[in-house]
C-alpha cells in the first residue's frame, strides 16, 4: 500500500510548495491516542537526530519530492480519517506546516509526530502534536527544546521511550518536575527489543504513575514492516 518515494525526480513545485516525501502508506495507527485506528501516514524525509533506537533510518536520505497537490491526491484514495505526518523528523522541512493546515482544511483528524527538538510554535492549533522529549538512552538528551512543553495543548501528548530503568526514572521526574500530567496526555513506551513491556508497565503501576503505557502495535503485527 506504499506510495515509494526513492528517487529524486525533478521538483516543479516551487520550494515553498513542495516537501521531500519519503512514503505514503495506509495501515492502523500502532501508538499514541488514535493507536488501532486505520491511518494514512505521511513520512517526510531528513532529520537532524540520530536516536540510538531509530527504526526508520531509510528516512533519513531516501526520497523525493513532490508538491502539495501531488501529496493530498496520494493521501485520498484511502478516504482516511486519521492521518499522520512523520518523520524522520517532519518539522525539519519548513513546507511541513503548510501540509499540516492544508491537511486540516481536508477535515482529516490530524496528528504530528515530532522529535521535540524544534519549535512547535507555529503548528496550526487543530493539528495533534505527539512530541517526544528524548530518554537518555536515545544519546540525543541534549536536544530537547524544553520551551516546547509550555506551547502543548490537553489534546497533544508527550512520549518517553524508555530503554532501561535510567531511562524510567529520569522520565519520571520529567514528569513530575513540569508537571506534564496536567498539561497532556503523558505515553511511556519500551524500547522493542530492548526492554520488556511487562516490566516497564510493572514499574509504572509500583509508583501509580499517571501515564499511558504503550507498546507499538505495527511492531507485533508485522514485524516492522516498511510500508505497514
Amino acid at each position: 500500500m506504499a506510495s515509494p518515494a526513492s528517487s529524486d525526480t525533478p521538483a516543479t513545485a516551487p520550494a515553498a510548495d513542495r516537501l521531500r516525501i519519503n512514503e505514503i502508506f495506509f495501515s492502523l495507527q500502532g501508538e499514541a491516542r488514535t493507536v488501532g485506528f486505520p491511518t494514512v501516514f505521511v513520512r517526510l524525509t531528513g532529520c537532524p537526530l540520530r536516536c540510538g533506537y531509530c527504526d526508520t533510518e531509510y528516512a533519513f536520505t531516501e526520497g523525493r519530492w513532490m508538491s502539495f497537490e501531488e501529496i493530498e491526491a496520494a493521501v485520498a484514495p484511502s478516504a482516511p480519517h486519521h492521518v499522520t505526518v512523520t518523520g524522520g523528523e517532519p518539522l525539519a522541512q519548513r513546507p511541513c506546516r503548510e501540509l499540516l493546515k492544508r491537511l486540516c482544511d481536508r477535515n482529516y483528524e490530524v496528528s504530528l509526530e515530532t522529535s521535540g527538538a524544534l519549535d512547535i510554535a507555529d503548528i496550526d492549533a487543530r493539528v495533534s502534536i505527539v512530541m517526544d522529549l528524548k530518554t537518555p538512552g536515545s544519546g540525543e538528551e541534549a536536544r530537547n527544546r524544553f520551551e516546547n512543553i509550555a506551547l502543548l495543548k490537553p489534546k497533544d501528548q508527550v512520549k518517553f521511550v524508555i530503554r532501561d530503568r535510567v531511562d524510567y526514572d529520569w522520565s519520571r521526574a520529567m514528569v513530575a518536575a513540569h508537571e506534564l500530567d496536567n498539561r497532556c496526555e503523558v505515553l511511556f513506551s519500551p524500547v522493542h527489543g530492548a526492554l520488556s513491556a511487562t516490566e516497564l508497565a510493572e514499574w509504572i503501576l509500583a509508583d501509580r504513575l499517571p501515564v499511558r503505557m504503550q507498546i507499538q502495535l505495527h511492531k507485533y503485527l508485522w514485524q516492522d514492516a516498511r510500508g505497514r
